[in-house]
């Protein structure tokens, strides 16, 4: 058989294997209302409908800012749509340079780089980190995500150990079982998007000083909505000065698109010259680099937005548990629906869209294990209180009653 036959005959045997496990992706057509957030409009087959999106990672609403706006819109005019190239041909701006400024002092860090995504930020800064001394070895909470894990598969000669999620015993007792001499890197999250726990950080850097190891902390899914100026759960609890590398993004929190890492100025100017993906990726647009950085420096000073989403949060839970809808308990913004089965997860979130105009993402495999599906719900401070009884009242409605009760 040719190649292509024989790779179309997989692709097709591989897309029905996923449509009869409920797991094929579909995307819903939305389109963003920037001055209606969060509702957005539903381009379904029987035409356009308003509907309610409570999945969004635009946590704080930041990408409907009017003073980020402005400095996108500033940015396009002054210097056009496109960086022109990678960092080190056309593509540093002053505008590239402040961001990174005003990044490494969000964290309290020498310096910072910027990555096209959150997603390269890692997989570049990792793969970076583990190859620059030979028997690396990294230690890897079990939830990790993908973009980290392909960071450290994609690393010539190092060592993955994989340890139980949040769990210090099983971290120790890997790293006590670890070749003392061998370089070590701790890599885990502060939030974890799909539960919505959080890691125990000082616990794990007091580890990491034990055994000689670094430390490297994914911070996406906490930058700009904890501690006192945004810089995530490490600022929160007070211990960023002991985190050798936070990683981190500009479109959740911050509301637009990139990533970062932020540390030790040496570090940061050894990945900046190693990072294949970095090296060889076309910089950031003028006009997100400065939308991220008017971003940045407008929540470095907005602890009111920050309370409102924890506010919200709450409230949130509270209205899951008074209605005995099966939540997954947390201490985060992020708030899981249990569903438990791929094909249903699927159906819930579908008659949502269709029969209530409410969309929350489906999480099937492989992003949580098989059996532990859910729907994974985010109040933003622009989430009312009507909208919350809108969603209970449809979650009731779907959701089958064994779940319903079960949770109660």
């Amino acid at each position: 058989m040719h190649t292509r036959q024989a790779f179309l005959a997989h692709c097709q045997a591989h897309l029905g294997e996923l449509r009869r496990e409920g797991r094929y992706r579909e995307f819903a057509h939305l389109e963003k209302l920037s001055g209606r957030f969060p509702l957005y409009r539903w381009h379904a087959p029987q035409g356009v409908r308003e509907v309610t999106v409570w999945s969004s990672n635009d946590y704080l609403g930041m990408g409907a800012h009017p003073q980020v706006l402005a400095a996108a819109t500033r940015a396009v005019e002054e210097h056009g749509a496109g960086a022109g190239g990678t960092r080190n041909i056309s593509g540093t701006s002053p505008l590239h340079v402040a961001l990174e400024a005003e990044l490494a002092s969000l964290h309290g860090k020498g310096a910072a780089l910027l990555f096209g995504s959150g997603y390269i930020a890692n997989q570049a800064g990792i793969a970076a980190v583990l190859e620059a001394l030979p028997g690396f070895i990294v230690f890897s909470d079990a939830k990790n995500h993908a973009s980290m894990i392909a960071g450290m598969r994609g690393a010539k000669g190092a060592g993955r150990v994989i340890w139980r999620h949040n769990d210090l015993a099983d971290l120790e007792a890997k790293l006590a079982a670890a070749p003392p001499g061998a370089p070590k890197l701790i890599a885990f999250e502060s939030v974890y998007s799909m539960d919505g726990d959080i890691a125990p950080i000082g616990a794990i850097c007091d580890l990491a000083e034990r055994y000689g190891a670094m430390t490297y902390l994914d911070e996406v899914h906490a930058v700009g909505l904890y501690g006192a100026t945004g810089g995530g759960i490490s600022e929160r609890d007070g211990v960023a000065h002991r985190v050798d590398l936070i990683e981190g993004t500009l479109a959740k929190g911050f509301g637009v698109f990139g990533g970062y890492l932020a540390g030790d100025a040496a570090m940061v100017d050894y990945i900046r010259s190693t990072a294949g993906g970095l090296i060889f990726t076309t910089a950031l647009p003028p006009a997100v680099a400065a939308a991220a950085l008017a971003s940045v420096r407008l929540l470095k000073r907005d602890e009111a937005r920050r309370a409102a989403l924890a506010e919200r949060a709450t409230a949130l839970k509270s209205a899951l548990d008074a209605a005995g809808l099966p939540r997954i308990p947390g201490p985060s913004h992020i708030v899981p629906v249990w569903v438990g089965e791929a094909e249903l997860c699927r159906q819930v979130a579908r008659r949502l869209l269709e029969e209530h105009a409410i969309y929350a993402t489906p999480i099937n495999y492989p992003t949580v294990p098989r059996g532990t599906e859910r729907l994974r719900l985010c109040a933003t401070p622009f989430h009312t209180d009507a909208m919350m009884a809108a969603l209970v009242t449809a979650l009731r409605a779907v959701l089958p009653t064994g779940l319903r009760q079960a949770a109660e």
